[in-house]
């Protein structure tokens, strides 16, 4: 999909250039969503996927490149045994269904976090997923999974202390690029707009270093009622917003 097909069904209140590159996500309410209805935790969370089924081919339609969805922390093991294996049979279930769909839309799926700890069989649909999809030229989805900021940022550290003592590289020479090269973010452009449901106010140990300029939009909604008409208010808040990076407009 090209950029002029792709902006097609862009509402006219919205300025194509004031677009954000790359919208992150973090999908909270799932739980209380069912909660509200009576429902099991896990049909929650099913709904959930269909709502970020359902904002992927929003941000492609209207020319966003790059989604990113907080889909499991860190922290998130510390929940009920039974919900967290749900949870890994849900995402191995999803990227076996969804597979052929994202290879007809070209999404480029990558995972990023420590997959090295998820269970061996979503460890292999994973990189089926991504090996699949890695030539794919559409929007390119990041699914953040046993993913934490602080770890990634430990992690990038120990990775560039070793590098030190190996003599190949020089403590002087470590900048904001190097250190960037080794996050699992590597290569990723960072996230223009944090959007998060269910009205919390925090990060929650999400991408910590690549929002240091980003925008954060919160909403009331429930992840599994979020949707375009949802997403096109986050995005006019968006452009309402004077981005000046910590520097000031000469007038």
């Amino acid at each position: 999909m090209n950029v002029a097909q792709s902006l097609i069904e862009l509402p006219s209140d919205l300025v194509p250039e004031k677009m954000p590159r790359h919208v992150a996500v973090i999908m909270d309410g799932n739980g209380r969503w069912a909660k509200k209805r009576s429902l099991p935790r896990v049909v929650g969370h099913q709904k959930g996927v269909d709502a970020l089924k359902n904002l992927l081919r929003c941000c492609d339609d209207w020319g966003i490149g790059v989604l990113t969805a907080y889909a499991f922390s860190t922290e998130n093991w510390g929940r009920p045994r039974l919900e967290v294996d749900f949870l890994m049979t849900l995402f191995e279930g999803v990227l076996r269904r969804e597979l052929a769909e994202m290879m007809t839309e070209g999404v480029k799926i990558r995972f990023v976090g420590d997959l090295t700890v998820l269970p061996a069989s979503l460890q292999r649909e994973i990189a089926y997923a991504m090996d699949t999809t890695a030539n794919n030229k559409g929007i390119q989805f990041n699914v953040a999974t046993n993913y934490g900021g602080r770890q990634e940022i430990l992690h990038a550290c120990r990775h560039i202390a070793t590098q030190v003592q190996e003599g190949k590289l020089q403590v002087e020479d470590i900048n904001e690029d190097i250190f960037e090269n080794h996050l699992y973010t590597k290569g990723i452009i960072n996230p223009d707009l944090l959007i998060r449901t269910s009205g919390e106010m925090r990060l929650s140990n999400f991408l910590l270093w690549q929002m240091a300029y980003g925008e954060m939009y919160v909403t009331s909604t429930l992840w599994p009622d979020f949707n375009r008409q949802e997403f096109h208010q986050a995005l006019l808040d968006y452009q309402k917003r004077d981005r000046r990076f910590g520097k000031v407009k000469e007038e």
